[in-house]
């Protein structure tokens, strides 16, 4: 089980609440023959929480995808990053060792190495739009239909509103978008219909004018874990 307060409050990072238990709970239900792809490890807040579902469910590999020196907004604020020995500990703490797959690399170099379709993907590295782009471009084709892909700060990271703005107005392989505090979800689909295109501007429109608040909710399409 996931406990939020003890697992993860205490490890430095930006992930809410809401976003562990979505993400604890989505893993939960992950096919056990496709991997988990997390874009962003930082000190192991959303990795402890992909890591404690797999472990609930079919104890699917979670790739934990970080060079662990810092994105250049981490390194702005906090000079000199190195995470990898505080990751390290932290999923040792953890004990979910054995469902994690540590990639020290790039998004990019470890798109390279990893083959397989992926059951979900967690968007959590540079900030920049041409990096949400990339890693966009990097794992989309990867990843299963009817699966998802999670972008995590979409309020206030410029970049990462911008990109995924793009996709909710412009993709015709998104559908069910879905908002998770700061992160938005999107299931990935063949060809989505015109119903399907409409649903995703009225959610861009959503999370542009209320989404922020956190509190009104409107009945789109919920999200069906693969």
């Amino acid at each position: 089980m996931l406990n939020f307060e003890n697992d993860v409050s205490p490890i430095g990072g930006w992930l809410t609440k809401s976003e562990g238990v979505f993400l604890y709970e989505i893993a939960k239900y992950m096919s056990p023959d496709t991997p988990i792809i997390e874009v962003g490890s930082w000190k192991g807040r959303s990795t402890i929480c992909l890591g404690k579902g797999s472990i609930e469910g079919n104890k699917v590999p979670v790739y934990a995808i970080d060079p662990h020196t810092g994105s250049s907004e981490h390194r702005k604020f906090f000079g000199i990053v190195d995470t990898f020995e505080q990751f390290n500990l932290n999923i040792k703490r953890a004990a979910i060792g054995p469902q994690i797959r540590v990639m020290k690399m790039t998004s990019e170099d470890a798109a390279r190495q990893v083959k397989e379709e992926v059951s979900f993907v967690f968007v959590d590295g540079a900030h920049e739009y041409e990096f949400v782009k990339s890693d966009y471009l990097l794992w989309f084709p990867k990843l299963k239909e009817h699966s998802s892909m999670a972008f995590h700060d979409c309020w206030h990271a410029l970049g990462v509103h911008l990109f995924t703005a793009q996709l909710l107005l412009t993709s015709s392989y998104i559908r069910n978008p879905r908002l998770v505090d700061t992160m938005t979800v999107v299931e990935k689909t063949e060809k989505n219909t015109m119903v399907e295109r409409i649903e995703n501007v009225a959610f861009f429109l959503y999370r542009l004018f209320f989404g922020w608040i956190g509190t009104i909710k409107i009945n789109f399409p919920g999200l069906t874990p693969m």
